[in-house]
C-alpha cells in the first residue's frame, strides 16, 4: 500500500500544481486580483505575480519526478504553498468581502466550496510529504506507476475523481463583469429621449429598493435619485482591493461636484466602520437588495444612477476599473481637457 500511496499522491498534487500553473498562464491575474483575495501587500509585487505559474509548474513537475528526501522537501513546499492558499480564502469567505480567485486561471468568486477544496489539495500536499519519502531519489512517483498497477490505477482513480469534482464544481461563477465602461449621458441630461441615439449600453431601471442613510432614515433608491444622479461605490472595510477607492472619494467628489458620490455598505449603520453622516451620506444595505436587484458583483464596484430612472453605467468591478469609469463619466460631463 505503500508504494501505491507514494505513487498516487505526489502524482494527483503534481497535476493540480500543473494544471493551476498553466491556467493561470493562459488568463494572468493582475495584482488587483492578489489585493481583492487578501494577499498581504509585502508579496503584492509585479515580478512575484509573474513568477507565480512558473513557480507551481517548475514544483508540480519536480514533485512528479524526484521522491526521497528530495521529493519530501518539495511536497513540504507544496503544503505551504496549500496552506497559504486555504488560509486566504477561508479568510475572504469568512469576512464576506465578496472576492474572488482565478485559482485555476478563470476567475471565480471564493465559496465555502473554494474553501473544502483546498482543504483537500492541503491533505492531498501532507499525504505526498508523508509517503513520497519511499521512492526513489531519481523518479519518484514516476516509477511507481509499473508496481502494483492494478490498485494504483484504482487508487488513482479515486482521489483524481474527488479532486477533479471539486476543481471543477460550480462556485457561484465568474464575479460580475463591467457592463460598459462608458457613462450614459442622461446621467447629466436627465433626459432618455433627448440623446437620440442608439447605445450598446441596455439601460435598466433603478431598483425600487429600500436603502438606509447614515442617519437612519430608510429611502427607494430609485427616489434618491430624482434630483441628481448617484454614483454608488460598494466597498468593504475588510476588503483590501477597497482601500484605493475609499482613499480617493474626495478627489472624486471634488472631481465630480454635479454627481452624489456615495458608499454602498453591506453593514447597517450601527455597524459601519465607513459611515459617512454628512452629506451626501453613506447608504446601506445589509440584505443586499441593490446587488441582488442589478447584478451580483465582488467589491470594489461602482454603478452610476441617471436622473430618469434609468442606470447610466455600470457596474464596474475593481479599483482600476472604477479609476477609468469616474474618468469616463468626467469627460461626458465637463468634455476633454
Amino acid at each position: 500500500m505503500l508504494v501505491e500511496l507514494s505513487t498516487v499522491l505526489p502524482l494527483t498534487l503534481a497535476v493540480v500544481l500543473v494544471t493551476s500553473a498553466l491556467g493561470k498562464l493562459r488568463a494572468p491575474d493582475g495584482l488587483e486580483g492578489w489585493a481583492e483575495l487578501g494577499v498581504p501587500k509585502m508579496f503584492r509585487r509585479q515580478w512575484l505575480l509573474r513568477l507565480h505559474p512558473w513557480g507551481e509548474l517548475v514544483l508540480g513537475v519536480c514533485v512528479a519526478v524526484f521522491g526521497g528526501v528530495p521529493g519530501v522537501v518539495l511536497s513540504l513546499v507544496a503544503v505551504a504553498l496549500m496552506a497559504a492558499y486555504t488560509w486566504l480564502v477561508l479568510r475572504a469567505v469568512r469576512q464576506e468581502a465578496d472576492a474572488s480567485c482565478s485559482c485555476f486561471g478563470a476567475r471565480k468568486r471564493v465559496t465555502w466550496v473554494t474553501v473544502f477544496r483546498n482543504i483537500w489539495l492541503l491533505l492531498v500536499a501532507v499525504g505526498s510529504a508523508t509517503v513520497t519519502g519511499a521512492s526513489t531519489t531519481l523518479g519518484g512517483a514516476l516509477t511507481g506507476l509499473t508496481r502494483s498497477a492494478g490498485l494504483t490505477a484504482a487508487l488513482v482513480a479515486l482521489i483524481a475523481a474527488v479532486t477533479a469534482a471539486l476543481i471543477l464544481w460550480p462556485e457561484g461563477g465568474e464575479p460580475s463583469a463591467s457592463r460598459d465602461a462608458v457613462p450614459h449621458p442622461d446621467a447629466r441630461l436627465g433626459d432618455a429621449g433627448e440623446a437620440g441615439e442608439e447605445l450598446d449600453y441596455l439601460r435598466t431601471r433603478t431598483p425600487a429598493v429600500p436603502v438606509t442613510a447614515a442617519d437612519g432614515t430608510v429611502h427607494n433608491l430609485r427616489t434618491l435619485t430624482r434630483q441628481r444622479p448617484v454614483l454608488l461605490l460598494a466597498v468593504s472595510p475588510t476588503c483590501s482591493a477597497c482601500l484605493p477607492v475609499i482613499e480617493r472619494i474626495g478627489d472624486w467628489r471634488a472631481l465630480l461636484p454635479e454627481v452624489d458620490i456615495r458608499f454602498l455598505l453591506r453593514s447597517t449603520p450601527e455597524e459601519s466602520e465607513l459611515i459617512e453622516h454628512d452629506e451626501p451620506q453613506s447608504l446601506h444595505d445589509s440584505n443586499g437588495y441593490v446587488s441582488g436587484s442589478i447584478q451580483d458583483w465582488s467589491t470594489p464596484a461602482a454603478v452610476l444612477l441617471g436622473v430618469d430612472g434609468l442606470l447610466a453605467g455600470g457596474p464596474i468591478i475593481g479599483s482600476g476599473g472604477i479609476e477609468h469609469f469616474i474618468a469616463e463619466i468626467d469627460e461626458s460631463l465637463h468634455g476633454e481637457g
